[in-house]
Formats: C-alpha cells, structure tokens, sequence
C-alpha cells in the first residue's frame, strides 16, 4: 500500500471578486440575453471562458470591437477611464465588473495624482490590472516589478511620491520593494490599507504551510493568471518543486514517481470542479490519502451592481 499523500491547501480557487465577475456575466445573459460582449478575459481562467462562451458570452480585446448599442461587461481586472470614454461615444451599455479591492486601488491613484504626487506602481507591466490602474494618472505613473528598479528613478520631487501595488503579488516580493522605496524616498507615502488582497495574501500563507510538508506542489490555475503563478513562486521559495497546471490533463506522471507528499492549490480564478479532477487523477494513481491544511477562513462577499440585480 502507498504512503503517499495529498495536502490540499486552504483557501484556494475563487476568491469573492471573480466569484461576482462571473456572476454578473451569467445574470448579464439571463437578463439581456445573448450576446453580452466582455472586454478581455473576465477572470484569467481558460476553462472559465470557454463555459461563458458556451452561454453567449463573446470575449473582445477592446471596447472598439463592440457593436454600438451593445451590452458591455468590464473585466474584474479593472480599466482605465478612457475605456468608460469610448464606450460611451458607442453607446454601450456597460456593466462594470471591476472587483472592489481594484477599485480601492483606482481611488488611491487618484487620491495621490490629486496631491501632485508621482505615482510608483509596484506590478507586472503588461498585465490588465496595471494598465487600468496606470491609466488613472498615466501622466504621474511609474510601474515598477523589482527593487533592482529603484535605483534608477528620477522624479521632480523626491518628497512628493507615493506607492500603490497590484492586488495580486506576492506579499513578500512586493515587501522588497516597498523596502527599497522607503529607503530611496523616506518621505513616500502608501495607502493605508495593502493593497494586496486579502485572497492573495491568504492564498500565499496556505501554499507556504503545504510547501514546507511537500515534495511536490501542483498549483491549478491558467497561464496568465498573475495570482496563481505567485503561488508556484511562493512554494519554490520554501524549498518544494513546485508547476502551475491548467488541470489534471497537464500533470507530467514523472513529477509523481519520486514525490510522497502532493500539496495542491489553485489561483483565485480557478473553479473547484478541476481541483477535483487533479484529486481525482492522483486518486487513480493510488494516491487516496487527503489531507486539508488550512490557514483562514474566508466569508467574504460583494454586492452586485444594480444593473444585473
């Protein structure tokens, strides 16, 4: 009999910002009916995508590829203001599905571009959370990804900047960072409340406690899903060999042959049902004995615009 086992860590999968994005585009087809247009992916999840494709959704890379006239549902990543611009000269009706820690980010940008401040944005460049929170002072916005960054700014007033960061980093990362500024800028200012979400942060903690146990950490979550790949970051930190897999048709059986203990996770974007595939999988191997190892319990939940309500 094998004595291998599986960790499941605890939280994972959806967190209560893409649990209301996906919502609000189920409630948004029952409601107008097909097609409802999304402006880029609604959460970074393939199999998320091809089930509301399925529905009717219809996935655009920008607003300008909308019929004039037609509903439009924003990603959860947020946006800049000139996509609300060019969707009102289409006369689309948008539904913002924005999540709300996103938001609160979007008001700190503002807040510090009203001040005059120059903005340091600790994110991935390129990934659509930085660019709708970039475009709320793109004229005061300087994203940055490493501490090695630092070193090189140049701003008009070195006692006038502030920080914000991407929800969805990893905690200990963006800490250096933060680090870095502090000492570079000891003037800077920072919201008051981290940015970083409560998911994230949770998310991070549990992968931590499995990844000191495993030998193997396989994490559930797409390609582009900037959370989820910090949860592979996250457990290669503490010492564990550690893939991010879309699901149970990515694992590599070699991964399996030397590993006793399988901690599994998945990004906020990921749905259960293929958490359950994994376990499966290895269930089919022989590996039948779970473990949950958890770190928080989440209750979290946010209201649904009025427009799908």
């Amino acid at each position: 009999m094998t004595s291998k086992k599986i960790l499941i860590a605890a939280p994972r999968g959806w967190c209560a910002g893409v649990d209301r994005a996906v919502e609000i585009v189920e409630r948004a087809l029952d409601r107008y009916g097909a097609p409802v247009y999304v402006r880029k992916e609604i959460v970074h999840n393939g199999h998320v995508v091809t089930k509301l494709e399925g529905m009717g959704a219809v996935f655009v890379e920008s607003e300008q590829d909308i019929p004039p006239g037609s509903i439009c549902v924003l990603s959860a990543h947020g946006v800049a203001p000139t996509v609300y611009e060019n969707a009102k000269a289409r006369n689309l009706t948008v539904i913002d599905a924005t999540c709300p820690l996103v938001t609160k980010v979007h008001v700190e940008a503002r807040r510090f571009a009203k001040q005059g401040r120059t903005i340091f944005l600790i994110g991935h460049n390129g990934h659509e959370e930085v660019e709708g929170t970039s475009g709320q002072a793109p004229d005061q916005t300087i994203v940055l990804e490493r501490p090695e960054d630092v070193a090189g700014l140049s701003v008009a007033d070195p006692d006038n900047v502030a920080f914000i960061s991407q929800t969805t980093l990893a905690v200990d990362d963006t800490k250096e960072v933060v680090d870095e500024l502090r000492r570079r800028f000891p003037r800077i200012a920072g919201p008051t409340k981290d940015d970083i979400c409560y998911a994230s942060q949770n998310r991070q903690q549990a992968v931590k406690e499995i990844a000191q146990r495993a030998d193997l950490v396989l994490v559930v979550g797409s390609g582009n899903s900037s959370n989820s790949n910090r949860l592979v970051e996250v457990a290669r930190d503490e010492g564990s060999k550690a893939f991010l897999i879309e699901d149970e048709t990515s694992i590599d059986p070699e991964w399996l042959e030397t590993a006793q203990i399988i901690g599994i996770s998945s990004g906020a974007s990921t749905p259960e049902i293929l958490v359950d595939r994994v376990v499966k999988y290895l269930a089919d191997t022989g590996i039948t004995a779970v473990e949950e190892v958890s770190v928080a319990i989440e209750d979290v939940h946010f209201p649904l615009p009025a427009s799908v309500t």
